[in-house]
This record gives C-alpha cells, sequence and structure tokens, in this order.
C-alpha cells in the first residue's frame, strides 16, 4: 500500500494476534482505555530520550572530571544518538521475524549494562563507547514501541495512541533535569548512569511480565538477507513514503537543536546556574507535553496529515521569530524563552503526527518501517548536536539548526502532500 492510500481505508482497531495472551492483553487495553499499553511503552520508548536529557546538566563538569573539551562531551550526546539510529534499522526486520517482545528484553537488558559501564567510565573514549552501546539498547523501546501500537491500532485511533504515549514520555524529560541537578550536586555524575542502569533493569522485568506478544505470527517476515533486502527496497521504491521518512527526520531537529545547544546557551550564555537550567529545561519541555494534550482532541475534528501541515507551519514562523530574536539580543533572555516556547509547543504537535502519516503508509511490516523511521529521526537529531557545537553553541547556532529544520520539513510536506491533502479534506471524523 502506497502512503497516499489514506488511513482510514483500514480498520482503526484490528486484531494483532490470536494467542490466548494477547486476547487477554486486549480485554485489559478496553477496560481501561490502554493505559496499560500506554504506560510500558511510553516508559520503553522515553528510555532513550531520558538517557539524554538526565545528564545534561552534567556535561559541563563531565567535561572537567574526565579532562575534555566541549566537543569531546558532545560526543558523547552524538554516540548515543548514532546508537539508537543504527540499532532501529536492525531491531526493525528481526522483529518483523521473531515478534516484538524478545528484541524489547533484549534492548532494555543491554541499556542496562551499558549504563552501568557509563558509570565505570575512566575516560571519555570509555564513555563515548558505552554511550553507543546504551542507544543501541534504547533502540529497541524506541522502535518497537511504535510498532506495537501500529500492531494493534491505524488511522486516528494510532495517532491518539502515539500522543497518549508522548505525554507519558514527556514527563521524563521535564522531571530528568531537575533530577539530574540534584544527583549531580548530591553524588556526582556518575550516580545519573546508576539510576538509568536500575530503570533499564526495572523496564526489561516489566516487560517479560506485562507485554504478551502482538506481532502475528501469519504476517512475520522470514529472517533471511535477501527477504530483509527484498522488504527495504520496496519501502524505498515508494518515494512519497521516502519523503515523508525525510520531514519526520527534520520535524526532529528543532527539539534536538535546543536540547543539543540549551545547556550551553544558557549555562555559559546567560549564566544560569544547574538548578535555573534544570527548572528551565522542564518548563521548555512542558510546552511539548501541552501540546500531546492538544493534538489528542485536534484529532477528533482533523487528519494526522492536517494537523501535521499547520503545525509545520506555526513551528517555521516561531523558529523565525527565535532565530531573530537571538541575532539580535531583542527581548533578552525573555524574548528567547518566548520564541522558544512557541516553537517548542508546535514541535510537540509534529512529533506524533509525523511518525503516524508514515507507519500508516505500511502498517504490514511494521518492524522494518518503524526502524526506518527511528534511524532517520534519531540519526537527524545525532546531526545536529555537532552542528550546534561547530557553529558556536550560541542562541544565534541553536535557533538557526532548529529553524532551517523545520522550515525544510514544512515545505517538503507541502511538496509531497499536496493531492493527498485534497483527497482527505472532506473526509469526515471517526
Amino acid at each position: 500500500m502506497s502512503s497516499t492510500d489514506c488511513a482510514t481505508s483500514r480498520p482503526p482497531h484490528r486484531t494483532a494476534t490470536s494467542s490466548a495472551d494477547t486476547s487477554a492483553f486486549r480485554g485489559r487495553l478496553d477496560r481501561r482505555g490502554g493505559a496499560v499499553l500506554i504506560i510500558l511503552l511510553g516508559g520503553l520508548t522515553a528510555l532513550g530520550p531520558l538517557s539524554i536529557d538526565l545528564y545534561l546538566p552534567a556535561l559541563p563538569v563531565i567535561a572537567h572530571s574526565l579532562r575534555a573539551t566541549e566537543a569531546d562531551i558532545q560526543f558523547t550526546l552524538t554516540g548515543m544518538l548514532i546508537g539508537l539510529a543504527v540499532g532501529q534499522v536492525l531491531v526493525g526486520p528481526v522483529s518483523d521475524a521473531i515478534g516484538r517482545r524478545t528484541p524489547l528484553i533484549a534492548g532494555s537488558a543491554l541499556h542496562a549494562a551499558a549504563s552501568l559501564a557509563c558509570f565505570l567510565a575512566p575516560n571519555v573514549a570509555v564513555l563515548d563507547l558505552a554511550r553507543i552501546l546504551q542507544g543501541l539498547g534504547a533502540s529497541a523501546g524506541a522502535v518497537l514501541g511504535l510498532a506495537v501500537v501500529r500492531d494493534l491500532y491505524a488511522g486516528r485511533a494510532l495517532a491518539k495512541t502515539l500522543s497518549r504515549m508522548i505525554l507519558v514520555m514527556s514527563v521524563s524529560p521535564i522531571l530528568a533535569p531537575s533530577i539530574g541537578t540534584a544527583l549531580l550536586g548530591a553524588m556526582g555524575w556518575r550516580w545519573l548512569f546508576a539510576i538509568l542502569a536500575a530503570l533499564g533493569l526495572l523496564l526489561t522485568v516489566l516487560t517479560v511480565v506485562l507485554l504478551p506478544e502482538t506481532s502475528p505470527v501469519t504476517g512475520r517476515v522470514p529472517l533471511h538477507l535477501r527477504d530483509t533486502v527484498a522488504v527495504h527496497a520496496r519501502l524505498l521504491r515508494d518515494y512519497r513514503f521516502i519523503g515523508l521518512l525525510v520531514v519526520a527526520g527534520l520535524t526532529v531537529v528543532g527539539p534536538f537543536g535546543f536540547v543539543s545547544g540549551a545547556p550551553f546557551v544558557f549555562q555559559h550564555q546567560y549564566h544560569l546556574d544547574q538548578r535555573q537550567f534544570g527548572v528551565l529545561f522542564g518548563v521548555s519541555v512542558a510546552w511539548l507535553f501541552l501540546a500531546s494534550q492538544l493534538n489528542t482532541w485536534l484529532l477528533r475534528r482533523y487528519q494526522p496529515l492536517q494537523v501535521l501541515i499547520g503545525a509545520g507551519a506555526g513551528a517555521s514562523i516561531a523558529g523565525i521569530a527565535m532565530l531573530t530574536v537571538a541575532a539580535t539580543g531583542a527581548g533578552g533572555l525573555f524574548g528567547l524563552l518566548a520564541t522558544l516556547w512557541t516553537m517548542l509547543f508546535f514541535a510537540g504537535l509534529l512529533m506524533p503526527n509525523a511518525p503516524a502519516v508514515v507507519l500508516d503508509a505500511h502498517g504490514e511490516t511494521a518492524g522494518t518501517t518503524a526502524g526506518l523511521l527511528g534511524a532517520v529521526r534519531w540519526g537527524a537529531a545525532g546531526l545536529v548536536s555537532p552542528l550546534v557545537g561547530l557553529l558556536g553553541n550560541t542562541a544565534t547556532a541553536m535557533s538557526a539548526i532548529c529553524t532551517t529544520g523545520l522550515i525544510a520539513a514544512t515545505l517538503l510536506l507541502a511538496v509531497l502532500t499536496k493531492p493527498q491533502r485534497r483527497a482527505t479534506r472532506n473526509e469526515p471524523p471517526i
């Protein structure tokens, strides 16, 4: 099925498998509104972002402790993102062949072990390697959280569930910097990774206990190189699908440009201390939280594609305003925050709807599709960090990277989806 097909050409809710375990699980979803699924998968999907956000306030401290430069320490962020991107390309096809549950358990266990290695790292080289492994482990939750949801939902139901997952995910970056700052002052930066190791272990146990298999046995793709290449080739022949993948990657440039540059911009350029930065970072991410709540309401009236286009336009305008304020200094810190928070709010609408549009295009290979989607998104995020650093870790550099990505995403989306917008404009809500 091509990406031009409407999401509602399939039932919004389908049975993933006929196993007794999954039938019971689906019964719990119906009674509890999907809370079990959303909380667990939200936690697994948040493992990667939390592994980034928790240690952000400590970046300058880690650089001093390990006698490394700012660029060296920023590569620990890039290494995590590289691991997330590469891991998703690998775990997606594996999950289409053997199911979602086993790779999820293995991934969260690897994350726990790699986090322990970060705790023990004697130098920045070992820390870099451990961070790559940490990203590889977290990639299972990042990609298979999406794939499990796609096993169970389609269309608006898919986008709404992703919005609720992002709600769960948003709690961690709101709290993580403040928690990281408190732990940093009380015990030092290494204990941040001890917390991540414990969390990875907890999620491993919860996945074993609570999550049954959701991938239908009859629809699995054999794990052979020829078959895997054939599936990827079929996906990559769909030019509109490829374009939407690029759009999904560009939509994360705004939030991750902020994540990468914020510790240095606010602590060095604006002279905030670690506690102040932790509070400001949490308030900033809260705008993503608010947007995810609004998105569930918007999807009662509009298609995910329509919300995506409107949010892209809003984010681009906010990005231009942020760049102007950063370059001129108009309004000082308050002016920068006002435009930054507006950009992050619209980015919060982009984040669930971009993957929903991509996943709806090829739900029959949800694992591979989610793997490609995750690789593109985390790969784009990984490129952002060194770019902000190369441009000087200033408010202007951060704003320029954010704005460029958002404008490019909006323009490409407008070109790719013009025929589809006409088709969905008159489609009634469900």
